[in-house]
């Protein structure tokens, strides 16, 4: 787990929170791999947006934990009302969102074990998809004023190759998205 960025160590130990209400300093560093100063820097801003409080040695979830608008990205808080946004059911039967297929795929790698259903729109035909039988293409030479890289989802393989030839990109398959997403932010470590 040494590799993970903050964000990414940061949801998880929100993750962890989530189960388990109080965790020490020492035990999460011990289970992400890295020193307790880089803990204390990870845990700073979510102490300072009262998400968490410092414990004798450890750190607690706050009860009274503000929550997400809904229709707020869970990945990086964008507003999520837009033909682009993914919802992603959980088997808690919760429904987060997440912007645009970028944060979708980086949301789902982070949570994919407690994932009952994930749901992106055709980019053409705005129709409601199963994402993983989607077809994704990376960094097209279009913006949508979205997360970069931009990803754009579809449900027919013609249609995403047709597009491609206009406007170029990388086409994937789900799984390998999810791959080409995570290795592109370990080389960026932001969504902008």
């Amino acid at each position: 787990m040494s590799q993970l960025l903050p964000i990414e160590r940061k949801k998880q130990i929100l993750s962890w929170l989530r189960k388990e209400g109080s965790i020490k300093i020492g035990e999460i560093s011990k289970r992400l791999q890295v020193s307790e100063m880089t803990i204390y820097r990870d845990l700073k801003p979510l102490i300072e947006q009262e998400e968490v409080y410092r414990t004798s040695g450890g750190i607690t979830l706050r009860k009274e934990a503000p929550s997400l608008p809904n229709h707020t990205c869970t990945y990086c808080h964008k507003i999520s009302l837009t033909k682009f946004s993914i919802q992603i059911l959980t088997l808690d039967q919760e429904v987060e969102h997440a912007c645009c297929a970028h944060c979708g795929l980086l949301r789902f790698h982070d949570i994919e074990n407690d994932v009952a259903q994930i749901i992106c729109k055709d980019f053409l035909h705005d129709t409601t998809l199963n994402a993983k039988t989607a077809y994704y293409l990376f960094n097209p030479d279009l913006s949508i004023n979205c997360c970069m890289p931009t990803v754009l989802t579809f449900g027919s393989l013609k249609n995403a190759q047709q597009f491609q030839t206009g406007f170029g990109g990388n086409l994937l398959s789900f799984p390998d998205a999810i791959v080409e997403i995570k290795k592109v932010m370990k080389l960026n470590n932001s969504c902008h």
